[in-house]
């Protein structure tokens, strides 16, 4: 088994990045054989739960309620609906469920009860619970693991000094903590981020230092092809080249050995030879159903047939971890805090965020 490092360096990480290709993908691959079956690939499915209306100012987020974009926003699901989403992934071979909210935090109330009999319900499907929404304190986060929430999704997006480029609304340390409370707790970690953002080398190694240097590292991580939605600051950006992604999914797996890879946004973009590629460097988790919270996504059916084409297989739930055990809100030894964590607001100028937010206010 090859070592599970936490002290890599960005230098490290940009030597690895730009080895010539056939080097970069030999290595990629023999590590990954070492620690997963590279013919096993998990299936995801990523449910908006609540879509649209969020405060934050990300650049690339069609979500974000300062930019027009065409998304349509919609109130909290009800619990029959996401568990009728969730047996509808059961039955294409989805293995995980993520529930994403268009929220900056999440805050104790009915929203955030009616989260957790989602989290119940979904666990008790055999399935495992992922969810994404926005930074939680610890008492939330052990009120999430007690309901049966199998991982919890926090991108870190970009390195700490690109980001500051692409969101002025909170704080990286915002994003780590939130880790940190996810880490106090039994539920596994999903962090990654996002590249086509107008970021260079330095920047995607600065992201895989500061992910790899966690200890333990995260379970599973995000590797997403920027979407540029027109409305947004980044509507202008340039399709990442393939290329980009093979060697970003390749270094991710040499500097994290264990962890998930997962070939996430942009996968529309790519052709199946490219996506053999990406599995072959070391991604071995995908997010299937026609959107990815509110941005195109490949259909199942397409994806079961390149399942089929490559002989390759959709990973069974709680293979890397045994299910998580249900309390029902009635047992509960966790009760709503009312808290008012103080998340960070930088509020720097983002000169692209302000031009994309003056000209919605002229669209509207």
């Amino acid at each position: 088994m090859s070592e599970i490092r936490h002290n890599w360096t960005k230098e490290e990480i940009i030597e690895i990045y730009n080895k010539p290709l056939m080097e970069l993908l030999y290595e990629a691959a023999t590590i990954h054989r070492l620690h997963h079956d590279p013919n096993v690939v998990q299936v995801s499915t990523l449910l908006s739960i609540k879509t649209g209306g969020c405060s934050e100012d990300c650049g690339y987020c069609p979500q974000a309620a300062r930019y027009h974009t065409d998304i349509e926003g919609n109130d909290l699901m009800s619990v029959q609906q996401v568990k009728a989403q969730a047996l509808r992934a059961k039955s294409t071979g989805s293995s995980r469920v993520c529930m994403g909210a268009a929220w900056r935090n999440v805050k104790d109330g009915e929203e955030f009860d009616e989260v957790l009999e989602m989290v119940r319900t979904i666990n008790k499907l055999d399935m495992e619970v992922c969810c994404t929404l926005g930074m939680i304190t610890k008492n939330q986060a052990q009120r999430l693991a007690e309901a049966g929430l199998y991982a919890y999704n926090h991108n870190l997006d970009s390195s700490e000094e690109y980001y500051k480029e692409v969101i002025s609304t909170r704080g990286y340390q915002d994003r780590l903590d939130t880790i940190d409370n996810v880490r106090k707790t039994s539920i596994t970690v999903c962090s990654g981020g996002i590249i086509g953002m107008g970021e260079n080398v330095e920047d995607r190694a600065g992201m895989l230092v500061a992910l790899s240097t966690l200890n333990p590292q995260p379970e599973s991580t995000p590797i997403n092809a920027l979407v540029a939605v027109e409305g947004t600051p980044l509507e202008d950006e340039k399709p990442v080249e393939i290329w980009d992604m093979i060697r970003m999914v390749a270094t991710t797996r040499i500097v994290m050995p264990e962890t998930q890879v997962r070939l996430s946004a942009g996968r529309t973009q790519m052709s199946q030879e490219g996506q053999a590629m990406c599995f072959f460097a070391g991604a071995n988790s995908i997010f299937a159903g026609d959107k990815l919270l509110t941005t195109p996504n490949p259909d199942v059916n397409e994806d079961m047939k390149m399942f089929e084409l490559l002989g390759m297989n959709p990973q069974k739930p709680f293979t890397k971890k045994e299910q998580p055990q249900t309390v029902e809100a009635n047992n509960s030894q966790y009760e709503a805090l009312g808290e008012k964590p103080k998340w960070t607001r930088p509020e720097h100028t983002i000169e692209r965020n302000e031009a994309a937010k003056t000209k919605a206010k002229t669209l509207k």
